[in-house]
Formats: C-alpha cells, sequence, structure tokens
C-alpha cells in the first residue's frame, strides 16, 4: 500500500469509525426525548434530520472509499451503483438543504417581535418537519437521473470523456453540454443554499452582538434567560455553517476546476469526496458538543459508565479478600 491510499484509508476509515456513532446517537437521544416528553423542539427536529442525511452519506460514500482504500475492488454491480450513486446525491443534496433551513429558522427566532418576525416564527416553527420533507420530494426527484447514467466501473479507455469516476462506479454524462449543465446547475444550487446560510448567518452575528451590548439589563430575568438560551443556540448554528461553508466551499471550488478538465483524475475526486463527507463527521460532533441535552445524555452515560465500573472493581477486590 503506497502513502497516498495509506492516508486515504486512515482519512475515510476515521469518518466511518466518528460519524456513525456520532450520528446515531443524535438520533437516538432526540427519538428517546421525543417518546419521554412528547414533544421535539424544532430545531432539534432539524438536527435530526441533519443526522439522517449525514448517516445517508456516509453509508453510500464514506464506507465504499474507505472499502476501496484497503484494496477491495469491485464490489458494486450496475444496479447497487445506481443506488448508491442515488442515496449519496440525495443525501448531500439533504444536507445543504437542511443546514440551510436551520440557519434561516435560528435567524427568525432570535429577530425581534415584529408582527411579521412573530408570524414567521410561529409558521416555520410549526412547519419545519413539512419544508424538509418538501425539499426531500424535490431532491428525490431532480436525482432520479442517477438511476440512468450511472453504472459499475468500467475500463477508463472505453469510457466517455464527460464521465465522473467514483470509485467503484461511474457516472457517464455521455455529451459535454450535459456534462457541463449539469455541473453549473448543481453548483449554482449549492451557492444559493450557502448565500443563504451567509445571510442568515450574517444577521445572527448581527444580533449576537447587539445582545451583548444589552444584555447586562436583563440577564436577571426570565425573558434574559430564554434568549441566552437562544443565543447560544444561535453561536452553535453560526459554528455549524462555518464549516459547512469551508467544506463545501472548498469542495465546490475544485467541482469549478473539474469542468475544464475532461476525465477528472480519480485522485481528485477522491480528495473533493473527502472534503464534503467530512461535513457529515464533524456536523455531528459540533451538534453533541453544542446542544445542552445530548452533552447532558453525552456525560451522563460516562458518567453511569465510570460509576459501573467503579462498582465492578469493588466487587472483585471483595471477592478476592474474602
Amino acid at each position: 500500500m503506497n502513502l497516498y491510499l495509506l492516508f486515504k484509508a486512515i482519512g475515510f476509515s476515521l469518518l466511518v469509525i466518528i460519524g456513525i456513532p456520532g450520528n446515531i446517537f443524535i438520533l437516538l437521544q432526540f427519538t428517546s426525548i421525543k417518546i419521554i416528553e412528547k414533544k421535539l423542539l424544532p430545531t432539534n427536529t432539524i438536527l435530526t434530520m441533519l443526522a439522517t442525511a449525514n448517516l445517508l452519506v456516509i453509508f453510500s460514500r464514506i464506507i465504499p472509499q474507505a472499502l476501496n482504500a484497503i484494496g477491495i475492488e469491485n464490489l458494486l454491480d450496475d444496479v447497487e451503483c445506481k443506488l448508491v450513486i442515488f442515496t449519496y446525491r440525495v443525501g448531500r443534496a439533504m444536507s445543504i438543504c437542511v443546514t440551510s433551513i436551520l440557519s434561516c429558522h435560528q435567524c427568525i427566532l432570535i429577530a425581534p417581535s415584529t408582527k411579521l418576525w412573530t408570524f414567521l416564527k410561529q409558521k416555520v416553527s410549526q412547519n419545519a418537519l413539512t419544508i424538509i420533507i418538501i425539499f426531500c420530494f424535490i431532491n428525490l426527484s431532480m436525482y432520479s437521473y442517477s438511476f440512468i447514467n450511472a453504472h459499475a466501473r468500467r475500463n477508463m479507455t472505453s469510457s466517455s470523456p464527460y464521465t465522473l469516476h467514483l470509485i467503484y462506479c461511474d457516472s457517464d454524462f455521455q455529451t459535454y453540454t450535459s456534462y457541463i449543465v449539469n455541473g453549473i446547475f448543481y453548483t449554482i444550487r449549492d451557492f444559493m443554499f450557502v448565500g443563504l446560510m451567509v445571510i442568515a448567518s450574517v444577521y445572527i452575528v448581527y444580533m449576537l452582538i447587539w445582545h451583548e451590548r444589552t444584555v447586562k439589563g436583563i440577564r436577571s430575568s426570565d425573558r434574559g434567560q430564554k434568549r441566552s438560551a437562544e443565543y447560544k443556540a444561535s453561536r452553535a448554528v453560526i459554528l455549524l455553517v462555518a464549516l459547512y461553508v469551508l467544506l463545501f466551499g472548498l469542495d465546490n471550488a475544485m467541482w469549478i476546476y473539474t469542468l475544464t478538465l475532461t476525465n477528472a483524475s480519480p485522485d481528485m475526486n477522491d480528495i473533493r469526496i473527502f472534503l464534503a463527507s467530512s461535513y457529515a463527521t464533524l456536523s455531528s460532533i459540533v451538534i453533541i458538543i453544542t446542544n445542552p441535552k445530548l452533552k447532558h445524555s453525552l456525560k451522563y452515560s460516562f458518567r453511569k459508565r465510570s460509576i459501573a465500573k467503579e462498582s465492578g472493581n469493588n466487587e472483585l477486590v471483595f471477592s478476592v479478600t474474602k
């Protein structure tokens, strides 16, 4: 195994090892909260959907990349390639959509309580899940073409010059026009959502600065505590958006560069995929660290395990001395 493959195997394996438990933990904890408390905050509902999209990305793209890096070849046939590529594209699209919805929702939550903002707060909070489901159906229909142009990896010399080589699978656009139109369309889509995130985040930052200047006078009141919780959540959203913009910005920059090439090298696609896929793992860490309920649950689990371990050690000592 050469050095490049070694780093590739380690990198993608770490994304799998950290990403799957992290996102499953988020799903299980929020599901548990929903069952016990009979309700789930809209923000936590959005985070649950983000964790679901992250898992789709990990299973459909990161795991195949890790398996390929350790030397497993010819893993998928044509049908499996169509399903894997479709799942990855939908998962990636939902990731950007849900992150954008999260930033916009938080922007609306901390906005002043004017008539318009109050109306938006009620409508968006009540229909957050419905909005996400609508985007899900849109992305499912948009990426249905994956079942047409995706197939198992073939001899590169027999491939169309407008083919994306994605480890076990190829995505063949047949003509230069379809290749360029597809790339430009989805790049514009990504930048629109990223732009929406940035605008919402800039407004959140503005409100945070204003909050810091006025928080002294309301810190002792219940309203102040509520606002403080909202602004802590806002900081978490800004961190997620910053992470997304960094990783996916680099990904899209490389994507634009590949549009100028024919038969882009697999190594370049690997780097793009690693950058895009990293968000599926790193965002779960950010969510767990910044969400009070998840952070408390994680600390409680570690504390409970530590107590159980100490009890087991005490019982062992007692049995030995006895």
